[in-house]
């Protein structure tokens, strides 16, 4: 396999991975075993170095972040390692900011990768620090002289080792990192959550404000058309009302017509009589009595002419309100259409409705299956 500056890598090369996430240990192992590597597994730091203490890996993958050793250790006891001081170490974190790389550095990582991995940025990291060969860092820094006479190796030359104060210094520091940097992990992935429900809420807040103004609206029209509905009964009796009294002058202009009739009927009668009174002047007494009957007749005629000329009047003012009332009876089928028209969309406005908090519903449901999920996620990277 050639690495990434052109230098080969041997086949089967060994590599040791260390991450207390069992997904992170998968991944890494399907990636780097694709890439034609011999992987080992190791689920704690501790593990790693028991590993390392019998076993000589080709190149070390290490999460910074684990329950008892972190990376930094890991790393700092391979330095410490005649057999292992030459062997790259990348350190694999969830946060890559200056402090890590000040970390890093300081405990001579080879180099440093944020996870999750992305794409064949872990394959192509390792083969690229297994082309370098042993071109990586060949010792930690040096010591005291006190701390050196006590752990020389005069066949291999001198080899520095960290005091146990300082490694304990070194394991506080990093666990208080560690600390940290899970606690800025939480923190992240709750602001994310929260963000995300925020803004959920506020579509669904934005949607429900839209629906009760739709809602409001609605019910404002509802409230007009039953108005106009009840003006147009009103109208409509009071048509009924016109309509029955129309009927009453109709009938009474008949039997005024009738009498109208009669007095003609009686007027001849009169007529003929005066000729008799005229032929038979002996039945004068009797043809007085017939004039003055008339004349009482012909006050009635008068009266009864005055009678029909206000029937009339009547007649014709009612005809002008029952052309008054037309407009107002197609008024009235208008209303009912449109009456019908409002019925129809407060029934679909009603149906959107159910279906905006059918949807509330499911959203609500969608958001609690993702924070199942996400803390199903975080169980597994723990």
């Amino acid at each position: 396999i050639t690495g990434a500056r052109g230098r080969t890598v041997h086949l089967m090369a060994k590599v040791l991975v260390a991450d207390d996430s069992i997904a992170v240990r998968k991944v890494a192992e399907r990636l780097l075993t694709e890439a034609g590597l011999d992987v080992s597994l190791a689920a704690s730091g501790d593990e790693a170095m028991a590993l390392l203490s019998s076993e000589r890996p080709d190149l070390i993958v290490c999460d910074v972040i684990m329950p008892d050793k972190s990376g930094y250790e890991v790393c700092a006891f391979v330095r410490a390692q005649p057999n292992l001081a030459t062997v790259p170490v990348l350190l694999v974190s969830g946060i890559v900011n200056a402090e890590v790389n000040r970390q890093a550095e300081s405990c001579q990582a080879d180099s440093v990768l944020k996870k999750p991995f992305q794409g064949t940025s872990l394959k192509d990291r390792v083969l690229e620090l297994l082309a370098k060969g042993p071109e990586g860092p060949a010792a930690p820094a040096p010591t005291t002289s006190a701390e050196t006479e006590s752990v020389s190796e005069p066949e291999k030359g001198k080899v520095y080792r960290i005091t146990e104060e300082q490694l304990q210094a070194f394991r506080q520091a990093t666990s208080k990192i560690q600390e940290l940097e899970s606690a800025l992990t939480t923190e992240q992935q709750r602001s994310s959550q929260l963000t995300h429900q925020l803004q959920e809420m506020d579509q669904l807040r934005e949607r429900v404000e839209e629906l009760d103004m739709a809602l409001r609206n609605e019910r404002d029209a509802a409230a007009q058309l039953v108005k106009q509905l009840e003006e147009t009964e009103q109208h409509s009796s009071n048509a009924k009302e016109l309509t029955a009294l129309l009927a009453k002058e109709q009938e009474e202009k008949t039997r005024m017509s009738r009498e109208v009739v009669e007095l003609q009927q009686v007027a001849a009668q009169v007529k003929e009589l005066e000729g008799h009174l005229e032929k038979e002047r002996e039945r004068s007494s009797r043809l007085d009595q017939q004039l003055a009957d008339t004349a009482i007749v012909a006050g009635k005629v008068e009266e009864l002419e005055t009678a029909l000329a206000k029937e009339r009047e009547q007649t014709a003012h009612l005809t002008l309100r029952i052309k008054d009332l037309e407009p107002t009876a197609a008024r009235v089928e208008e209303l009912e259409a449109l009456l019908a028209q409002e019925c129809e969309q407060t029934a679909a406005m009603s149906q959107r409705l159910a279906a905006a908090e059918l949807f509330a519903a499911k959203a609500q449901a969608r958001q609690e299956e993702v924070a199942r999920k996400l803390g199903e996620i975080a169980d597994l990277s723990k």
